[in-house]
């Protein structure tokens, strides 16, 4: 007995499986549109390969919008032109920079945009172009490759070889035989004054030691001098207080003495005028009483009695 199918359930499973698979893919392959987008242009002059229509756009690492187009440019053909639709809000400013990232070792690239100070204006379109314009930066690959191809064309590399030969060449010449042997005894003189020093390591101990008291002591002296600094200070400036004092003493009296010696004058001219004449010949006559009294106490020496019985005459000649 065939088993009966019921081909309406049949039918309706299938009709609900199709729907079902429609709407899995319809939904995984959805672009990841939601909300307000704005588009914008962006120019490449480097391969764009790796980067699709839908590659992630990144602002900072987030993501904000979706590469819609890549054409090469209507008016450039050396340049590939970008159309990004960007999340609405995203600060997109005149500095933000475009640079394309390729993503590890999958070949697959998104566009980073950078930059965007804040005190920038947004980014809004010109006269002449349908969307605004967002700049674009050499992506790390396309630099790598501009240096080798500058090295390259410039023969740069020969010039780096041919100068590292020399340098080898050179670094022989200096490790040569004499330089060994000075090396040699280099390294077996440090070995001697190594095993000297291992050999008075007690000595050497000791010396640390003691240049360690004397740092300590050191900084005992230095702590006391810095505890005694103020009182010190406090003496040095009572005594520039008392030596100011002192001065201006001295200033009053050289002041007071110059006022009488200016009253004085007068008086001290009359003397000198009058008096000092006087006193020339009063010093002449002392003078001359000095002279008489020093031969009358000659005479007294020669003969003592004459101050009694008188001078001895003197004797007579020969015919007086």
């Amino acid at each position: 007995m065939e088993p009966k199918v019921n081909y309406v359930v049949v039918g309706a499973f299938v009709v609900v499986l199709a729907a079902a698979v429609l709407g899995v893919v319809l939904w995984l392959g959805k672009s990841d549109y939601r909300g307000v987008y704005d588009r914008y242009y962006a120019y490449m002059r480097e391969s764009v390969s790796g980067l699709s229509v839908n590659s992630a756009v990144k602002y900072r690492g987030v993501d904000v919008g979706r590469v819609k187009d890549i054409v090469l440019g209507p008016e450039n053909p050396e340049e590939v032109r970008l159309t990004l639709d960007i999340l609405h809000g995203t600060p997109i400013k005149t500095d933000t920079m475009a640079v394309l990232e390729t993503q590890g070792l999958t070949g697959l690239a998104t566009l980073d945009l950078t930059g965007g100070s804040r005190d920038a204006p947004a980014l809004e379109a010109t006269a002449d172009q349908e969307y605004p314009v967002i700049k674009t930066g050499p992506s790390l690959f396309f630099r790598l490759d501009m240096a080798i191809s500058r090295l390259l064309e410039d023969q740069g590399l020969t010039k780096l070889l041919t100068n590292l030969n020399q340098l080898s060449q050179q670094a022989t010449a200096v490790v040569d035989e004499d330089n060994r042997a000075a090396l040699r005894r280099i390294l077996k003189d440090l070995s001697e004054v190594t095993q000297a020093l291992a050999a008075r390591h007690q000595q050497v101990d000791k010396g640390i030691l003691n240049a360690s008291q004397s740092a300590e002591n050191l900084a005992k002296m230095t702590e006391t001098i810095n505890k005694q600094m103020p009182m010190l200070l406090e003496r040095v400036n009572k005594s520039a207080e008392a030596l100011q004092v002192m001065t201006e003493e001295l200033a009053k009296t050289g002041k007071a003495v110059s006022g009488l010696v200016q009253e004085t004058r007068p008086d001290l001219q009359e003397f000198s005028r009058n008096t000092l004449a006087e006193t020339g010949l009063l010093v002449t006559e002392l003078r001359q009483l000095t002279g008489t009294l020093n031969r009358l106490a000659q005479d007294l020496e020669r003969e003592p009695n004459a101050l009694v019985l008188g001078r001895t005459p003197r004797p007579k000649g020969p015919g007086e």
